[in-house]
């Protein structure tokens, strides 16, 4: 049987073969998360200015920029944990303005928050546990961050406040993707580091996307950030000052987008 003949011959009202193909299309090309003019600040102090981002199933987002340039605001605004003041969001198709950040962390977006911010009277194990409570299901489990970062398997019964800064980071990781997200938001995983571990933490990021996350991820270091990025996005005093792929963009208008000269 011919498609034209399977198209005549559906019954009235139904979804032709071009009506599925288009539902389909349009499903694939809605992004997975899409921010819309957005504005937020702390008080009377405006942070972020306008902002629109969207990330697409599957993709690695970078964001850079100067300190004070709104990169966290942003992440935290995602999260929920700072509120919208003009604007839009949706994540999965869902309207996201305004839900606080339980409710976002229930449709699928965890966050790794810098400085990782662990539970200083909980063991390595029960902090990423503590991941788990959205109970999300998904591929992530005890096992699975342990076999992604073997150390902490071994020191699963200390205190995570116990272990090195790059395992602490280790375990901030862990436990958001205890939570099965759609989407991570990492927060300066990076930041005081030694080499050696900011390079094993990175090395991660492969297995982590092999599942299907997105990421979103602020990195002051822009080299380790056009490493791992399908795309680039810098900020500069709140507002979206350059965006591009990283073999679209050039080292000068990377630097003149980061300092605003």
């Amino acid at each position: 049987m011919s498609r034209d003949t399977l198209d005549s011959s559906a019954p009235a009202g139904a979804n032709t073969m071009d009506d599925i193909a288009a539902t389909t299309s349009a499903a694939a090309a809605t992004p997975l998360l899409q921010a819309r003019g957005l504005c937020a600040g702390y008080g009377d102090f405006q942070a972020l200015y306008g902002i629109d981002l969207q990330v697409n199933e599957g993709e690695a987002v970078a964001i850079i920029g100067a300190n004070g340039a709104g990169k966290t605001t942003l992440l935290r605004t995602l999260a929920g944990q700072r509120p919208v003041t003009a604007g839009s969001l949706a994540f999965g198709g869902q309207v996201m303005t305004g839900q606080p950040a339980h409710h976002i962390a229930g449709a699928g977006i965890a966050m790794v928050p810098e400085g990782r911010k662990l539970f200083s009277s909980l063991s390595v194990e029960d902090n990423l546990l503590m991941g788990a409570y959205t109970r999300r299901p998904g591929p992530w489990t005890l096992e699975r961050v342990y076999s992604l970062f073997p150390v902490l398997r071994e020191f699963r019964l200390r205190y995570g406040t116990d272990l090195s800064g790059g395992q602490q980071q280790m375990v901030a990781v862990g436990r958001a993707l205890m939570a099965n997200p759609r989407l991570l938001l990492c927060d300066e995983i990076s930041l005081g580091l030694a080499p050696v571990i900011v390079r094993d933490i990175y090395r991660a990021l492969p297995a982590i996307r092999a599942e299907g996350l997105s990421i979103v991820l602020v990195e002051q270091d822009v080299g380790q950030a056009l490493k791992v990025a399908d795309r680039v996005i810098c900020l500069q005093e709140g507002r979206v000052a350059l965006e591009g792929t990283p073999a679209g963009l050039t080292r000068e208008q990377i630097s003149r987008a980061y300092f605003g000269v």
